[in-house]
């Protein structure tokens, strides 16, 4: 349980950076990160760390897909967690 703990948290934080690498990058008008990308790290467990970057950097806030399935995401995920966590215990 502590390596899917440990994945959660990494996934998380890789995610919350390209958020915000990103929102960065659209400032500077540089070359963006695909909305694939973000949404293969929201989708593979960082969805939580995703939405804390949109509310901190005020990133994607426009955008109904990333406002709306980003928490349903992260809420998917969080009850998979505490399913395994429960299971596994």
């Amino acid at each position: 349980m502590l390596y899917v703990l440990v994945y959660y948290l990494l996934v998380n934080i890789i995610c919350f950076f390209l958020m915000g690498s990103d929102k960065k990058r659209a400032i500077r008008g540089e070359w963006r990160i695909k909305e694939s990308t973000l949404w293969l790290f929201a989708l593979l467990g960082g969805a939580i760390g995703g939405y804390i970057a949109m509310k901190v950097y005020r990133h994607k806030t426009k955008h109904t897909s990333f406002t709306v399935f980003f928490p349903l995401i992260a809420i998917g995920h969080i009850i998979l967690l505490v399913y395994l966590t429960i299971s596994l215990a």
